[in-house]
């Protein structure tokens, strides 16, 4: 364990050394005050750092990270740092991430047991109790992918309708809140189309996000790791509400 500790000490000072070669000045200006335009709440997964997929230098994402990504009323954690964000630091936008293959999703999915997390996961499970009819008319192989989905459209929704947004939103601040999808498998984003700010019902908004998922899904490629694209639009389908 001390070996492996020890490595990452030297990988720093190795990064250090070459950051401050190769850009002078790279870390004086990290001292400033950070000042972001964006916040990043994703999942704590190892695989989806904020700063390199989106190519953002440190100081310019505000991130809060969690398993799966979930927002909750009860947590006063995710709340403050949104609050931070948004009061303090005047982001403009917030991106509610998922990704593909997520463990907790996939957990949700299968109903499986972990432990003390299930109670986190149990959020997720509601998702997916709430999509049920939609979930179980998608193939298989498909609703891990959807769910994903679905997951990141209700925390969006959770992020607008908490009061940090509700009294900023009230205030003519400008800020916005977009779900967003990251695939594992290419290292690219996916914009779920579902951005909120504040001008219009939430509802309609997320209604027509789960009619493109349930489109997105319903008949994919053979290849699921194209993520295959909406294909339409259904208004005679029946669309759950949020909560």
């Amino acid at each position: 364990m001390s070996d492996s500790l020890d490595d990452l000490f030297a990988h720093n000072r190795a990064w250090s050394a070459r950051m401050e070669r190769d850009r002078p000045g790279f870390f004086t200006s990290l001292v400033k005050q950070q000042t972001p335009k964006y916040m990043w709440i994703g999942c704590s997964d190892s695989r989806v750092p904020a700063n390199q997929i989106t190519g953002l230098e440190p100081g310019e994402v505000f991130v809060h990270r969690n398993v799966a990504n979930i927002v909750v009323h009860s947590d006063l954690n995710a709340l403050s740092a949104i609050q931070f964000a948004v009061e303090r630091l005047k982001v403009q936008h917030i991106m509610v991430v998922g990704h593909y293959g997520c463990g907790g999703v996939q957990a949700a999915m299968e109903g499986a047991r972990i432990g003390l997390a299930d109670n986190w996961i149990r959020h997720i499970q509601d998702v997916r109790d709430r999509h049920r009819v939609m979930l179980e008319s998608l193939p298989p192989e498909a609703r891990a992918d959807a769910l994903c989905e679905l997951n990141v459209a209700e925390q969006v929704v959770n992020v607008a309708v908490s009061t940090v947004m509700v009294d900023a939103w009230s205030q003519g601040q400008k800020v916005s809140i977009h779900g967003w999808a990251f695939g594992v498998h290419d290292g690219l984003l996916q914009d779920l189309g579902l951005s909120v700010d504040g001008d219009k019902p939430i509802e309609n908004l997320y209604r027509a996000a789960v009619q493109r998922i349930r489109y997105k899904w319903s008949a994919p490629s053979p290849e699921l790791a194209v993520r295959a694209e909406p294909h339409g639009n259904d208004s005679a389908s029946t669309v759950e509400e949020p909560r």
